[in-house]
């Protein structure tokens, strides 16, 4: 996809595939009647990565890198991920806010010439139940991501068998690369 058309997205649709070794995640354009279309981007983790690394390609056959996130430190409970484009541009960057995630997960995303983006659990009941009784962890969940008390975007994950997200993009400057690293990194990162 153009880089222009993907920056016009609103709304994106994020599906995890089910596999034994390796998170996958399909990103999906929303067609005008709210259904899935066009893939627009693929990417898979290997799970239990000492230092984290997550490249998203293009689409499934993993040719063309669209762009990555890596971790800056190995085994950081607060780890600061540099988000980069196909060349290995930085264009930004994310980190969780370890001491507000103990009760509901927050995280903060940067892009430069924007202010800071921060996403924060909506619900502490939903936050409070996903952290303190395993059985509850696949609870789904709602992240508000604002930037100066103005809506910037939202990831809402789904009911359902597989992990299933609607990704809510407000702010037309924020550039979709760096949410879709930011979603794709909340499955993935998410309960470590």
């Amino acid at each position: 996809m153009h880089p222009d058309a993907l920056q016009a997205q609103q709304q994106l649709h994020i599906r995890q595939r089910i596999r034994m070794v390796v998170n996958q995640y399909e990103v999906h354009a929303v067609t005008p009647d709210g259904s899935e279309g066009e893939l627009l981007a693929f990417a898979q983790q290997k799970r239990l990565a000492f230092k984290e690394q997550v490249t998203i390609y293009t689409d499934d056959t993993q040719q063309q890198p669209l762009l990555g996130f890596k971790a800056r430190q190995r085994l950081d409970l607060g780890a600061t991920y540099d988000i980069t484009d196909h060349a290995g541009s930085p264009i930004g960057l994310f980190r969780k806010n370890f001491t507000q995630s103990l009760l509901r997960s927050t995280w903060q995303l940067e892009q430069d010439g924007l202010p800071q983006v921060t996403g924060e659990e909506r619900s502490l009941p939903v936050a409070l139940l996903r952290r303190f009784v395993e059985a509850l962890s696949w609870l789904p969940y709602h992240f508000d991501f604002v930037a100066d008390g103005q809506p910037a975007f939202s990831v809402v994950k789904k009911w359902g068998i597989r992990d299933r997200y609607v990704v809510q993009i407000h702010n037309p400057q924020l550039d979709r690369r760096l949410v879709i690293a930011m979603a794709i990194a909340l499955d993935a990162l998410q309960s470590r």
